[in-house]
């Protein structure tokens, strides 16, 4: 009976796991379908068109590299950026996100697809968006099973935060690199939990491709050693630890450093460093277990003082070694935005450039709610339920939680790496409450099912006591015989019982807990649509307005490009602040000043020294870099609020950085930033201000009032001596400036001045001295 009863469940529980693989593969196509439809509505509301500014960088590099090819995108210096200085594009780019789209693009045509590059850029961060949910369907999948990690990819799907980087036209480097974060965490815990050295290879090669994405990849390299090291620290060493840690260093730092923008960083910054500290230690650790295994307990201790004293003087000659190439940089070997992560107030004190931008500033709580939703509530009972059991796969999760946290703290850009982390932990925390509330709704309803046949049950029992008494009988074992067994039969069986114990609750708080789970997902998928439908899908480059007449559209950004394009020379250059330079390049094909590279602080901070100061010293900064027009974007007439009146603040604290006669309490009354009456002469005479409200009195009948600053302009009539307005688009929000060209010097009032002043009498002689334009 028995041989025939098992005979019979190995192939029912062979079917049920064939329907259930086959059943979590339908579901992760319709998570896939989710992922990327969730994405469109920048398109079904709007038009196929790239968001944003860096986007605009990255559609102009495709561009090129699907014309060109990669030879000569390697070597490509693009003359119309950082004029007169230009830019190396293959040497400061990382190229993952362009080469992945120019493949795509490639691929497409040769399937005779004709799509265009604008629309394979578009759709992009949808396509990876899926992928990334599958890729976290893995990990969770490694760490507590199937449904945690379907569910945790349902969580990924939709997070805002991550929505609010990969809806479609969002074609940043963000759009393939969670996808390769993701991805890599999840083979470096396949590797960890297996011990095969393909899955390591694939690991580094993924790293790799992380590497080439995003400048993001020194949280992977730095959060794999520190959990290396955790679990060294806590007795957790295995020889899979070091199969998958091994490689990574090696093989990944190698492939690094085939990448240009990267290059020798990858072994001289002070990012790597605890890489390789940890992988010294992994290996005097794996010598210490392998003397262990060898060698007798008595020579064991022999061999391991020694093991740790060679060990110690390596480490401190390597620590020695990283101190003085630390010591020789002034950021220590630190870039700067990893400073102001470790620190930060640093980027405040020291580089204003980066503080300037907004998605460089620490998070509010609001900002929380509304990129996670209720997964912020979720997360602490995911890291309860990691704990049991513990193993290396859930410490490592519960590592990444606790880093992303802090790091999403500091700034509100690395949400994103942070979201991934969450969706993991609420998907755990979902399934296992969902296990338990379902085991306990299933549990009565068998015990009722039970009651209706408890007759045949006892009927059924009392058979085979009298069986058993029979079995006894025959075999009539001893007193003590019967004590051995009990002792070690029933103990072992009673410990088990108690220790393998589900967790039953009452029938009522069960339903009533699956209920409220059910409407908190109901909340959360609400929440995640709108924030795709509203918060997240308009794009930057053409605004909407809601109000009683209906919608308004804005479209100001393309109009002034369009106009850029159409009535300037090629080779004109164009000056605006940074925020404006990718896209003033990719729509309007004119040579800029700066742009969001940032690379070269004193060139921003020249241009923000001449918004800052007055209209003829102005002049001739922009005409030492001949240039030509002048953009500015303003908001005072529709309300639009991040335009460069509100930015100035940061072009005086930039350019004051550089050029100290730049100082910003000039501008600002009793410390408040004004363009009231109360504005400060500096302020009402600056460049940006006249540039911003010339004429602007003309829109409201005299009264000249900013929407944005909520009040009326203090200088409100004046006249412009070294620029004349060519071009403001219909709602005033990008406004388009001419250098007027320098008077010529009439020879015959030259000579007769000069005969005046001879008659008069003998005067002192005086020097004149060319003024410098730069102070």
């Amino acid at each position: 009976m028995a041989a025939s009863t098992d005979t019979t469940a190995a192939p029912s529980s062979t079917l049920r796991n064939a329907s259930g693989n086959i059943l979590a593969f339908f579901i992760l196509l319709l998570i896939g379908v989710l992922a990327f439809s969730i994405r469109l509505f920048s398109v079904i509301k709007y038009e196929s068109v790239i968001h944003e500014f860096d986007p605009y960088f990255n559609y102009r590099v495709t561009q090129f590299l699907t014309k060109n090819g990669v030879y000569d995108f390697w070597n490509w210096f693009d003359d119309r950026t950082w004029y007169p200085l230009g830019r190396v594009i293959g040497g400061t780019v990382y190229p993952g996100l362009t080469l992945t789209a120019a493949t795509m693009w490639k691929a497409l045509h040769f399937l005779n697809i004709p799509l265009s590059v604008e629309t394979v850029c578009v759709f992009t961060a949808p396509v990876f968006s899926a992928f990334a949910a599958w890729a976290t369907y893995l990990l969770t999948k490694e760490v507590k099973g199937v449904g945690a990690g379907l569910t945790a990819a349902v969580l990924l799907a939709m997070v805002p935060s991550y929505i609010s980087r990969s809806v479609a036209g969002s074609y940043d480097n963000e759009a393939v690199a969670i996808f390769a974060l993701i991805f890599t965490f999840y083979l470096y815990i396949k590797t960890l939990n297996t011990g095969s050295l393909f899955y390591a290879t694939l690991n580094s090669i993924s790293y790799f491709y992380m590497v080439c994405s995003w400048g993001g990849y020194t949280f992977i390299i730095n959060l794999i050693p520190m959990h290396v090291l955790l679990c060294i620290v806590t007795s957790r060493y295995s020889p899979r630890l070091y199969i998958a840690y091994a490689p990574l260093v090696v093989l990944g730092t190698l492939m690094a450093a085939l990448v240009p923008v990267v290059g020798f960083n990858a072994v001289m910054t002070s990012e790597h460093f605890a890489s390789f500290l940890v992988f010294i230690i992994i290996h005097v650790v794996a010598l210490a277990y392998y003397i262990k295994g060898i060698l007798s307990p008595k020579m064991f201790k022999v061999a391991a003082t020694l093991v740790i004293s060679v060990g110690l003087v390596v480490c401190c000659a390597v620590v020695a070694v990283l101190i003085a190439v630390v010591a020789s940089s002034p950021t220590k070997g630190w870039s700067g935005r990893s400073l102001s992560l470790l620190d930060p107030t640093y980027a405040s004190k020291y580089i204003p450039i980066i503080a300037s931008v907004s998605e460089h500033q620490p998070p509010t709580w609001p900002s929380y709610f509304m990129d996670i939703n209720v997964l912020a509530f979720l997360v602490p009972a995911g890291i309860i339920a990691c704990f049991s059991p513990l193993s290396d796969a859930s410490s490592f999760v519960i590592l990444y939680i606790v880093m992303s946290v802090y790091f999403s703290g500091v700034m509100v850009r690395l949400m994103l790496v942070f979201a991934p982390a969450a969706c993991i932990m609420s998907g755990v925390a979902l399934s296992e409450a969902f296990d338990a509330f379902t085991r306990s709704i299933k549990f009565y309803a068998f015990q009722t099912g039970d009651t209706v046949s408890a007759s045949t049950v006892s009927m059924e029992n009392n058979v085979k006591e009298i069986e058993k008494k029979e079995e006894s009988l025959k075999k009539r074992p001893s007193k003590k015989n019967k004590k051995k067994e009990k002792e070690n039969v029933e103990k072992p069986l009673k410990k088990s019982q108690t220790e393998k114990r589900p967790l039953i609750l009452p029938v009522e708080a069960s339903v009533f807990a699956l209920f409220l789970t059910v409407l908190l997902a109901a909340f959360y998928v609400v929440h995640s649509v709108w924030a795709a439908a509203e918060a997240y899908s308009a794009p930057s480059i053409v605004l909407t307005s809601h109000s009683r007449d209906g919608l308004h559209v804005f479209d100001d950004f393309r109009e002034a490009y369009a106009w850029l394009s159409h009535n300037t020379h090629v080779d004109d250059k164009v000056a605006s602040w940074w925020d404006y330079g990718y896209q003033t390049t990719a729509m309007a094909n004119r040579t800029v000043i700066v742009d969001n590279n940032t690379w070269n602080n004193t060139h921003i901070a020249t241009v923000g020294t001449a918004m800052s100061s007055p209209e003829k010293a102005a002049w001739e900064i922009f005409n030492s870099l001949d240039v030509k027009y002048v953009l500015v974007v303003f908001g005072g007439v529709v309300g639009y609020s991040s335009d460069d009146i509100n930015k100035f603040l940061w072009m005086v604290r930039i350019g004051g950085g550089v050029f100290p006669h730049i100082k910003e309490p000039d501008y600002l009354r009793d410390g408040q930033y004004r363009i009231d009456s109360q504005a400060t002469p500096t302020m009402l005479n600056s460049l940006m201000y006249k540039l911003s409200y010339y004429r602007f009195v003309e829109t409201d009948g005299g009264k000249g009032y900013d929407r944005v600053r909520g009040t009326e302009i203090g200088k409100k009539y004046f006249k412009l001596t070294h620029f004349e307005e060519v071009f403001t688009t219909h709602h005033w929000m990008v406004r388009i400036y001419k250098l007027k060209p320098q008077k010529n010097r009439i020879r015959g009032k030259t000579k007769k001045s000069r005969s005046k002043t001879s008659s008069k009498g003998p005067t002192k002689t005086r020097t004149i001295t060319k003024k410098n334009p730069w102070h």
